[in-house]
């Protein structure tokens, strides 16, 4: 059973880990930017080269997903579970270390009811050290296993949440730009 509340505690609720801290850039069915900031406060930079830490290459693909997702999502009205389905290219030249801020730039390529693919880029100080390329499948109840809950569990309030941020600041910077 996934939570969104925190991590796993002896009632079995697990952590659902968001790779993302906020969407910089939002335009629906065409592209998306947000950010993250790595630092030492993150448990997995312990244990991930002791002596050398840095953001797994594969959560800084799970950033790129996530960020790729809710575009995707947001494109088809958040109807269906966008699920990874490839990762089509993800070639790195260089990593994350505490204290960099990471641009995941992710852009639709293709979309339709089936699936989507997107293209990314991940920049540190402006700098590409990523490229990532996704196809996302959409699973909707008619096509859904019956394995896989019932309800969407990709599109969890967290994801919900971070959205809405972005809509509420860009709304408020708009406001006060005209009034200017």
């Amino acid at each position: 059973m996934c939570d969104e509340r925190g991590p796993a505690n002896l009632t079995g609720v697990n952590m659902r880990w968001i790779w993302i801290d906020s969407f910089v850039e939002f335009v629906p069915g065409i592209r998306a930017s947000a950010i993250k900031n790595i630092t030492l406060a993150e448990e997995h930079l312990h244990d991930h080269f002791p002596h050398y830490r840095v953001m797994p290459p594969t959560l800084v693909i799970e950033g790129m997903a996530q960020t790729a997702g809710i575009l995707v999502g947001e494109a088809r009205g958040f109807k269906e579970n966008v699920i990874l389905a490839k990762i089509k290219r993800a070639e790195f030249s260089d990593y994350g270390l505490p204290g960099d801020q990471l641009r995941y730039e992710a852009l639709v390529e293709s979309i339709n009811e089936n699936a989507a693919m997107t293209s990314g880029r991940v920049l540190r100080r402006g700098e590409e050290i990523a490229h990532v390329d996704l196809i996302f499948s959409h699973v909707n109840q008619s096509t859904r296993s019956s394995e896989m809950p019932d309800h969407n569990f990709v599109f969890t309030g967290m994801f919900m949440d971070l959205l809405s941020q972005f809509r509420q600041h860009a709304k408020s910077e708009s406001t006060t730009t005209h009034a200017k």
